[in-house]
């Protein structure tokens, strides 16, 4: 039971990191890395962008493996949560609001059109200043009702 809080405590504490990663890093130090990705276009199949799912990746990969040194741990579940997260993240974000797959298309459900709203509103800002809506999967409930 324990190990199933931990998962979902830091699943949730990603979006709290997300949205400090994504203001401050993405659209401050890192921001050439982010810079295309808030272009109209795409030029390419892979963007610098893309740079921040390895980023993420390396916590869980050294916490999965610290978590399954002398049998599972606590640190594997660290690392779960944050896969799990990054997976659900890559579904709303590079699935269904950017298309990048052409998988979810035509969605009905108002918590995803209230996500894709948000989305739209972050990237009507072409520069790294201005930003908003910098979380993922919660937004803020105006978006829901747009």
């Amino acid at each position: 039971m324990i190990s199933f809080l931990i998962t979902i405590a830091v699943f949730m504490l990603m979006e709290c990191v997300t949205w400090l990663t994504h203001k401050y890093v993405m659209h401050g130090l890192m921001w050439y890395f982010h810079a295309d990705h808030h272009q109209p276009k795409y030029e390419h199949v892979f963007e610098r962008n893309d740079i921040f799912f390895v980023i993420f990746a390396i916590p869980s990969i050294v916490l999965f493996y610290y978590g399954t040194e002398s049998g599972i741990n606590y640190l594997f579940f660290i690392g779960l949560g944050i896969t799990i997260y990054g997976f659900c993240y890559f579904m709303i974000h590079d699935v269904l609001i950017h298309q990048r797959f052409k998988w979810f298309k035509n969605t009905k459900n108002k918590y995803l059109i209230g996500l894709r709203k948000a989305h739209k509103v972050h990237h009507k800002h072409l520069g790294k200043e201005e930003g908003e809506c910098f979380g993922m999967l919660f937004v803020p409930f105006k978006y829901y009702k747009m």
